[in-house]
């Protein structure tokens, strides 16, 4: 009699994978359902209708001022000033309304100096081969400079809301505005350009290496140039919305959104693509920090508490990006001999 034995740890081996997978991709979401109720079992206001279009507004604001700049990161470069931008944005919406230009054309002026300061950086960038962080630095500081100057370094009153108003307004019992919905057709188009089309590919290729991309014939300069630019409109329409949210143009608004953004952004990498800034883990770190800081106010939990935990989560998400980068690194290396 012939016993016949099958081996079954292939398919344990590629089980535990998928389990492995599965777990990279939703550690993320889980923690933030997990975070929400843990914070509403001691707090339910967290839950409140007000509080929840709160967390939502915030959420969208800063999905947007971010969208371009998970790209930039993806990529392998960086992008410091995309704050400052929206700030100007902001303030340039407030000064063109003051002197009678309207909201369609106040818009359309703000958007247009976000798309400037991105050419302008990705030009420096790409173009001139200057390090992207000293080029984002100074143009940063240009953006506050001017932003303060519109406003002579005081806040500018918007009086009339402008067409973005019915989409902060919260509906479905008061609890989602309608801003949502846009971020996230926003978002969903994002993505696809990520990671379906060529263009997300190669923006991928860049962080890894920027010369065999430039061998095969890919317009890096374009390229480089067009994401910087695809930041700088975002950071400004994120500008535009803080004019129509807050009713008035902020010149030092930007500040908080600096750290804010590069830890979504950084922490977003943690799932779905690994060491990798991607448009779904950015929304869904974006919406982990607004739980996490909503929470943390509720709870009353001073400044410095939060800042710190922010700073851990900010600093984790630079950990496994570099691992990530030096795990990749070996392998093609190891591939290639």
């Amino acid at each position: 009699m012939t016993m016949t034995y099958i081996d079954k740890t292939p398919r344990t081996r590629q089980s535990r994978r998928r389990i492995a997978r599965l777990t990279m991709d939703l550690w993320l979401p889980l923690a933030a359902v997990a975070l929400t109720v843990a914070i509403a079992a001691v707090r339910p206001q967290l839950l409140d209708p007000g509080n929840i279009a709160a967390v939502l507004k915030s959420f969208s604001v800063m999905a947007v001022m971010v969208l371009g700049l998970t790209w930039v990161i993806a990529a392998g470069k960086i992008d410091v000033s995309f704050m400052q931008v929206a700030a100007l944005a902001n303030m340039i919406c407030a000064f063109a309304l003051a002197h009678g230009w309207g909201w369609g054309a106040s818009i359309c002026a703000s958007i247009a100096a976000g798309l400037l300061v991105g050419l302008v950086n990705g030009w420096l960038v790409a173009a001139m081969r200057l390090p992207a962080l000293i080029v984002t630095i100074s143009t940063a500081g240009i953006c506050a400079s001017i932003a303060a100057a519109l406003g002579k370094g005081t806040v500018i009153r918007i009086a009339e809301p402008g067409p973005f108003a019915p989409l902060l307004r919260p509906v479905l019992g008061g609890t989602v505005p309608p801003v949502v919905f846009v971020v996230l057709i926003l978002a969903a188009l994002a993505w696809y350009v990520q990671e379906r089309l060529t263009m997300g590919r190669y923006i991928y290729a860049l962080a890894q290496n920027e010369a065999a991309v430039r061998t095969v014939g890919v317009p890096v300069v374009g390229l480089t140039v067009l994401l910087f630019a695809v930041s700088g409109v975002c950071a400004a329409m994120a500008g535009v919305l803080l004019a129509e949210h807050l009713a008035s143009g902020q010149p030092m608004i930007g500040g908080p959104y600096l750290i804010n953004g590069l830890t979504v952004v950084l922490l977003g990498g943690m799932m779905v693509r690994v060491g990798k800034p991607n448009i779904l883990g950015t929304l869904t770190a974006t919406l982990f920090l607004g739980v996490l800081f909503s929470g943390a106010a509720l709870l009353g939990l001073p400044d410095y508490q939060r800042q710190i935990i922010q700073g851990a989560l900010l600093v984790l998400g630079l950990i496994v990006a570099t691992l990530a980068a030096r795990h990749h690194g070996a392998k093609e290396h190891h591939d290639g001999a």
